[in-house]
C-alpha cells in the first residue's frame, strides 16, 4: 500500500477534505491532522511554516501531496477546476519537478508566492511573466522539504478564485500564519467594506469547489496508489 501524506495550508482545507474522504482526526495532535488507510492530512500553515515543528509527528509516508486551493492566473480556470501541475517554481526562479501519479494528469506549472495575490492586475502581470497557470504560498515548500528527504512529492489543488478576482488583503489577513482561520474577523474585515463581503460570499463557494475537486483526484490516488 502506498502510503500518502497530504499537506494543506489551512485548517478549512484540511478538515474539508477530510470530511470528503471520510478521514478521522488523529487525537493526540493540537492541529488539523486527519487519517485512515492510506490517506493522512495535515494542516501546515501559511507557506507551511509549521511544517518542521509538526513533521515529527506525521506517520510514514511513500508521497507528499501539497493540496487544498489555488489561484487561477490562466483566464478561462474556473473555480473548483483541477490544478495539477507537472513543474512548481518560486519568485526566486527555483524549479521542483512533480512525480507522476497514477490517474490523475498533469500539467503546466504552478507558481508559490510568498505574499496574497490582491488583485486580477496582478494575477495577469504574473501569468505573462512566468507562463504559470496558477499560483499558491505552500507547494514550493512542500516540494522542497520533500525533496531534503529524498521523497516524491506532486501537486493537486484546486482554482477557489478565477483570474479576474484576486484575494482582498482583509479577508487574507484572517488567516494566521498557522493555518487558523478567525471567522469574525474574516466577517468584520467583509462588513468594513461592501463589495468585500460579496468576495468573501464567493471565495468561500469557490473554496468548497476547490476542495471537492481535489478531495475526489485523492480518493482516485488512493484506490488506485
Amino acid at each position: 500500500m502506498t502510503r500518502v501524506l497530504v499537506l494543506t495550508a489551512v485548517d478549512v482545507e484540511a478538515r474539508g477534505l477530510a470530511g470528503h474522504l471520510g478521514l478521522e482526526r488523529v487525537r493526540q495532535s493540537a492541529w488539523p491532522h486527519f487519517g485512515a488507510g492510506a490517506l493522512e492530512i495535515a494542516c501546515v500553515g501559511l507557506r507551511a511554516s509549521q511544517l518542521p515543528a509538526r513533521a515529527p509527528e506525521l506517520g510514514p509516508f511513500d508521497v507528499v501531496i501539497s493540496a487544498g486551493a489555488c489561484g487561477a492566473l490562466a483566464p478561462g480556470l474556473a473555480a473548483g477546476e483541477l490544478v495539477v501541475p507537472e513543474v512548481v517554481v518560486d519568485a526566486a526562479g527555483r524549479r521542483w519537478p512533480t512525480t507522476s501519479l497514477r490517474r490523475v494528469a498533469a500539467a503546466g506549472t504552478l507558481l508559490t508566492v510568498a505574499e496574497v495575490v490582491e488583485t486580477s492586475a496582478q494575477k495577469s502581470r504574473l501569468w505573462l511573466e512566468t507562463g504559470a497557470r496558477a499560483v499558491d504560498m505552500e507547494s514550493a515548500h512542500i516540494l522542497d522539504w520533500a525533496a531534503t528527504r529524498g521523497v516524491p512529492a506532486a501537486v493537486i489543488r484546486g482554482v477557489s478564485d478565477g483570474a479576474e478576482r484576486g484575494v482582498p488583503a482583509a479577508l487574507a489577513a484572517s488567516v494566521r500564519d498557522d493555518g487558523r482561520v478567525r471567522p469574525l474577523r474574516a466577517v468584520t474585515a467583509a462588513l468594513a467594506r461592501g463589495a468585500a463581503f460579496a468576495d468573501l460570499l464567493q471565495l468561500r463557494a469557490g473554496t468548497e469547489a476547490a476542495l471537492k475537486s481535489v478531495a475526489g483526484a485523492l480518493a482516485t490516488l488512493a484506490r488506485h496508489g
